[in-house]
């Protein structure tokens, strides 16, 4: 699997690209700034890109932009997003893009490897990988989910971690049958139709987040 990664600390990106390339990932190009960011994905085109949002020269959006324009011109570009603190308007705007394969986790998380490996894996896929703390940040701005008891605040934020029913049920000890009623529930007080498919659930759980 091959991978472009985008980070301005030498240490942070070296230690990626060791800890990637441990699991087999091929790292095909590391950048440590914003311009070189965009023509090195075209060029290469790769599975996944794991990139920071705030790249040189001015270390604000640049690694945001840039994957944003990568992923226009190469629509379902796969791209995880690594940042240092919970940024809602950046993940907002990287999750407007209504297409497969997002991803945004905080830095801190790079530490539990396994779990690390698993978002890249999962973004590659064409899945979603979003940080519980990114999630209960954008959940809580949306005065609308006040109509949501807890559990299905619970729910929520599972469906939009990309969990499975499967997997939601085993994390919240219900059964399946449980989490589908919720799931109605939910979609219900949000004005949303139901869907079995757990990509378009997550990215309808993220436009209305958006709105």
């Amino acid at each position: 699997m091959r991978v472009v990664i985008a980070e301005d600390l030498t240490l942070l990106r070296d230690g990626l690209t060791r800890l990637l390339e441990a699991f087999d990932f091929e790292v095909v190009d590391a950048v440590d700034n914003g311009p070189a960011l965009l023509p090195s994905l075209l060029r290469l085109r790769p599975d996944v890109a794991i990139v920071d949002v705030r790249l040189p020269p001015t270390y604000t959006d640049e690694g945001l932009k840039a994957a944003i324009a990568a992923r226009a011109a190469i629509p379902g570009l796969p791209v995880l997003v690594l940042s240092q603190h919970v940024e809602p308007l950046y993940a907002r705007e990287l999750l407007s893009d209504s297409g497969r394969g997002i991803g945004y986790l905080l830095k801190e998380r790079v530490s539990d490897v396994e779990e690390f490996v698993r978002a890249v894996q999962q973004v590659a896929a064409g899945g979603t990988a979003l940080d519980s703390e990114v999630v209960t940040q954008l959940l809580a701005r949306r005065e609308p989910l006040a109509g949501l008891t807890p559990r299905e605040h619970d729910v929520l934020k599972h469906i939009a971690e990309g969990r499975s029913n499967a997997a939601i049920a085993a994390q919240l000890f219900i059964t399946e049958k449980v989490v589908s009623k919720y799931i109605n529930n939910i979609f219900s007080k949000l004005g949303m139709p139901p869907s079995d498919d757990d990509n378009r659930r997550v990215l309808a759980v993220l436009r209305y987040l958006d709105a």
